[in-house]
């Protein structure tokens, strides 16, 4: 969790690439300043500046251009970002903010920025000749005519990116790479009922509980034979003392904590963890879209299709519920999130908004009959939204017969 939480910051891939460019830097200016360097510039005359005032003069311009050029950059952002949020939802700033591209072009110009400073700095009043470090400048000079070249490709990428499509797309993208993770078990039985282990472990704090480490958690039930069930649903937020997992038998406190350990709490959520959240994220741009201060409904089908695509996956393919030892043994439950749970959480969230848009009623009246489902009680859920379809626009059909 820690390693992901370093990772997915918006200022580790600009660390990574800013120290990348101080090494090159100081290889540079080394190699610019040593006798094969000094015979290099001798050689070809082309690459030697005349004084040290010019190189200083050259390379202080470009550290103050790129810094402003950077600033620039990341303010248009911040604003476009900001726009973007307040028309969908403040829960697709992760997605935004965490772009690798944007964290790709901030880590180069920091870089540049660090390249001119240390250059500055080995710039000695009154060198002449081959003792300015007149490679590392023509270097310096190449890569600012990459930086603007890359601006203008960042202007178009971000405007780009933005876009309310784009945005529903990878979230969807996402979520649907999640589930593939973790959506491989067969169906469950319908009929299977399981009783719930006697010895309850409380939580020792509080947070959200998005994954398993599944590993761990067996190998911790073969070594000491027990059997295990995690009591809560992907994305719940767990108070401190609050029931997480049962056992089947009483184990030591010490033994109890490294259980726990199996199950660590959040304080922020990410799709990759947990695809319901995926879920919810695109639930939230339906329902933001068709409030009465956005009033966009465009959008809001755009997430509804969205929306049951994943649906459809999720129907064909299911998670895995009950892990058995090598010898079949059953070690481990994980509740998870079946399609009912899921749809109700969702469409029925989007209907109380949307029923009445007739763009949202025709959206969903055309996508819920093809949901295909041998369940009878989802075949009864998709048909109760159906009925409620059906008898919304025949109420509207007769109020506007009895207007004519």
């Amino acid at each position: 969790m820690r390693y992901r939480t370093i990772t997915g910051s918006i200022a580790f891939l600009p660390a990574i690439i800013a120290i990348l460019f101080a090494d090159f830097a100081m290889a540079l200016i080394w190699f610019d300043l040593s006798g094969p360097g000094l015979d290099l510039k001798d050689k070809l005359g082309w690459m030697s500046l005349k004084d040290a005032e010019a190189a200083r003069s050259i390379v202080s311009t470009i550290a103050a251009g790129i810094i402003t050029l950077t600033v620039f950059s990341f303010s248009m952002v911040m604003i476009v970002i900001n726009q973007a949020a307040s028309q969908l939802s403040n829960r697709v700033l992760d997605q935004l903010i965490g772009n690798r591209f944007q964290q790709v072009v901030l880590g180069i110009y920091i870089g540049t920025i660090v390249f001119a400073l240390l250059l500055l700095t080995t710039i000695r009043k009154g060198d002449t000749g081959s003792s300015v470090p007149a490679l590392s400048t023509y270097t310096l000079i190449v890569t600012v005519v990459v930086d603007i070249f890359l601006f203008i490709y960042f202007l178009h990428y971000i405007t780009r990116s933005v876009k309310y499509e784009v945005i529903i797309q990878r979230i969807h993208r996402e979520t649907l790479v999640s589930m593939e993770k973790v959506l491989d078990g067969e169906q469950p039985s319908g009929h299977e009922v399981t009783a719930l282990l006697p010895f309850v472990v409380a939580s020792t704090g509080s947070g959200v509980y998005t994954e398993v480490d599944l590993g761990s958690m067996l190998q911790l039930c073969v070594e000491h034979d027990l059997q295990v069930e995690v009591v809560e649903l992907p994305g719940s937020y767990i108070l401190k003392g609050s029931p997480l997992i049962r056992i089947d038998r009483p184990v030591p406190e010490e033994l109890a904590l490294k259980f726990l350990r199996s199950v660590p709490l959040a304080t922020m959520e990410s799709v990759d963890s947990n695809y319901s959240f995926g879920f919810r994220q695109l639930t939230e741009v339906a329902m933001k879209a068709l409030s009465p201060g956005i009033n966009d409904p465009g959008t809001a089908m755009l997430a509804i299709r969205a929306l049951f695509n994943l649906f459809s996956y999720r129907l064909e393919h299911h998670p895995h519920q009950r892990l058995h030892d090598e010898h079949g043994r059953l070690r481990v439950t994980i509740r998870q999130w079946d399609f009912e749970q899921l749809f109700k959480a969702t469409v029925f969230a989007v209907w109380d908004y949307g029923k009445g848009d007739r763009s949202i009623q025709h959206e969903l009246a055309n996508l819920l009959p093809q949901l295909r489902t041998g369940s009878n009680d989802v075949k009864e859920m998709i048909q109760r939204v159906e009925r409620a379809i059906e008898k919304d626009l025949i109420d509207r059909k007769q109020e506007v017969q009895r207007l004519e």
